[in-house]
């Protein structure tokens, strides 16, 4: 069904908000990068999963397209880190994992919705599968494009142990986020989706 004019105008001002807040989070410190010990939780991700429950996958990969291609730009001019020049000037460590958080996230609480009317619970698994979806590409393009002693020594050992240390911060840093996910994506999520649904029907 076609959206009306001020559906469309709602939409529009529903994405650019989202993109407002990723850059916000981007930009700001401790807001989307929190310390932790040795640790740095990301919370870009949860925005993007969220943003793919509210409106959809296909605006989800815009979102998460938004933080990729922010993050592909800062690698050249302003690096957030030792290992961004190195590996985030490739679009498919930088660009297409985050893409692929939204249309993930998006399908995969659609699908569970509609076979189980938990939002809650398919939140949860969007969650999840959006949180695992951007850890696991990242980590993965790393290790099969910059099997090198420049990325090795980032993390601070050799070539031969770039796998264990890579699976490493999937056990550190991807817990933590998952599990920020998993408390956060829900409470924010759901009540937006009601505020939605009550603005339509009006």
């Amino acid at each position: 069904m076609a959206k009306t004019r001020h559906q469309q105008i709602r939409h529009n001002t529903t994405l650019a908000i989202f993109i407002a807040i990723i850059l916000l989070q981007d930009f700001i410190p401790f807001f989307g990068n929190i310390p932790l010990g040795p640790l740095s939780i990301t919370t870009l991700h949860v925005t993007v999963i969220v943003a793919a429950i509210v409106l959809g996958p296909f605006d989800g990969a815009i979102i998460g397209g938004a933080w990729g291609l922010l993050t592909w730009i800062r690698a050249f001019i302003a690096p957030s880190s030792p290992l961004a020049p190195l590996v985030f000037v490739n679009p498919l460590v930088s660009v297409f994992p985050r893409i692929m958080i939204g249309v993930l996230a998006g399908y995969t609480f659609i699908v569970l919705y509609r076979l189980f009317k938990s939002k809650y619970g398919a939140a949860v698994v969007a969650a999840i599968v959006g949180t695992i979806t951007n850890t696991g590409l990242v980590l993965s393009f790393i290790y099969l494009f910059y099997r090198t002693p420049a990325v090795a020594q980032t993390y601070g050992v050799n070539v031969n142990h770039l796998l264990i240390a890579l699976e490493t911060i999937m056990a550190t840093n991807g817990l933590a986020e998952l599990i920020l996910a998993i408390i956060v994506v829900p409470m924010v999520a759901i009540p937006v989706l009601e505020v939605r649904r009550r603005l339509e029907v009006n």
